[in-house]
Formats: C-alpha cells, structure tokens, sequence
C-alpha cells in the first residue's frame, strides 16, 4: 500500500507540494533517485525489473506518480509495466489531460495516475475510468480510487494540512513516519482481508519482507524542483537520503 498526499495551488509561491512513500517487496531491485543516463531531464528513482519509475520529475517542470490497485496474485499479467505512464509523461510534451487521454487501459494492471505539468494537475485510473482535473486542495492517494477514505489517506491528509505553512523536505519526510496500525476498514469481509488491512494500515510499514522502500518529498517552486527521497531496509531502518535541488530548464 503506497501514500501519495498532494497540497496543489494552496500557497501562491510553491504550487505543488508531495510526500509520497513507496511500499515494495524489499527484494526488487531498484536505484536511488538519480538524473537518468538515457534520459537526464528525468530526475527519479528507478525499478530494475521494468526500468520504470513509480515517482519522478523533470526539468521542463513536469511530475508524475503512480500508485497500484490492491490485487490478488492470481490476477492476469499485462503487456506493460504501470511505471512506464511516469516516464512517457516526464519525456512528453503534451498536456497531463491529452497525455492520459492516450492511455490504453486495457495495457496495464489497475493503476492510479497523478500527472502535472505546471499548469494542470490531472487523475486518471483504469480501475473506474474516472479521469479529472483537479482543483487547488489537499489531496490524499493510496491503493484504490481518489476518494476512498482509506485510513492513513485521510490522517495524511490532517498531517499535510497541518504542516502547510512553508514546510521545509524534512517536515514531509517526517510527516510520513505514521507507523502506528489503525483500526481495520468497517467493511472487511473476512479475517483475511482484516489481517491485511492491519498490516498495511500504518501510513509507514516496518515489515520484514515488504515494507516502505522510500519516502519522498517535492516542493515546487518558480524556478525548480527541491526533491528529498530517504531510503528504508527492511523493518524500516533509514538508509541513503538524496537531497537535490533540480532548476528547471526553458521556465
């Protein structure tokens, strides 16, 4: 279960802020943020398996990001990879609305979708077909659709509010360590799916096996990007932490 909370257009100076973690099997391979080789107006994490990216910005001003829909194991495998959505729109041109428009649903496993290019932020899903362009608020995404009151989106949420006034990439990091479980979600349908909900309720998972990868911080202002990811192993011990200041290229 990944966390994505977003304060758009809500201070006139930083237009976009995010603070994202990234839950993942420990095992998948995957690089740091970095400035890619192939492509270096990205600026990103990397998945080693499907050389996509789940969150990442680019020099021309553009942010992208990527949740899954919870699915079982015995779902169908697809043509693409989810991360793939992240980088074609970090290299497009286009605007997030025409952008998402292309998208062919039926290529990807369930996926969430948040795209900005400075001027609009868009989301899309496969899972529900719903696309639209947001207005200025304090958004909060997880494993299923927008506005799901999934626990830790909603306490997201409060936190991002609460820290609003001018924070720093410290304050966000800090702000996603919301590692104690909540209460299960009212409709569970069984023991199982309570178990599960318990175990990836907290906004930050301490697993041995899966657990939060990374926590990500993005402040956008007029001439750049200041991006913070710090790293996790498993039971949640701290790692690398990036710091960058990414100036933005044509603004």
């Amino acid at each position: 279960m990944c966390l994505i909370l977003i304060a758009y257009r809500m201070d006139p100076d930083r237009p976009l802020i995010v603070a994202a973690n990234r839950d993942e099997y420990y095992a998948r391979p995957a690089l740091a943020a970095h400035s890619w080789d192939d492509h270096p107006s990205i600026f990103a994490g990397r998945d080693m398996e499907a050389c996509g990216t789940w969150l990442g910005i680019s020099r021309n001003g553009r942010f992208a990001a990527i949740t899954n829909w919870t699915h079982d194991s015995s779902s169908p495998s697809f043509p693409r990879s989810r991360g793939d959505l992240t980088v074609e729109f970090l290299l497009a041109s286009t605007t997030p609305h025409n952008y998402t428009s292309t998208i062919n649903p039926d290529q990807f496993a369930g996926f969430n979708f948040i795209a900005f290019d400075g001027r609009e932020l868009i989301y899309t899903t496969n899972r529900t077909g719903d696309t639209r362009i947001l207005e200025p608020g304090i958004y909060g995404l997880t494993n299923t659709h927008l506005d799901d009151p999934w626990p830790k989106s909603t306490r997201g949420v409060r936190k991002l509010t609460n820290a609003i006034v001018r924070p720093v990439l410290s304050d966000l990091i800090d702000l996603l360590r919301m590692d104690e479980p909540l209460s299960p979600l009212a409709n569970s349908l069984d023991d199982e799916s309570t178990v599960v909900e318990q175990r990836t309720s907290p906004g930050f998972i301490r697993g041995g096996v899966y657990g939060t990868r990374a926590s990500t911080a993005v402040i956008l202002e007029r001439d750049k990007f200041l991006f913070c990811e710090q790293a996790f192993e498993s039971k949640g011990r701290a790692t690398k932490r990036i710091e960058e200041i990414v100036l933005l290229e044509n603004q």
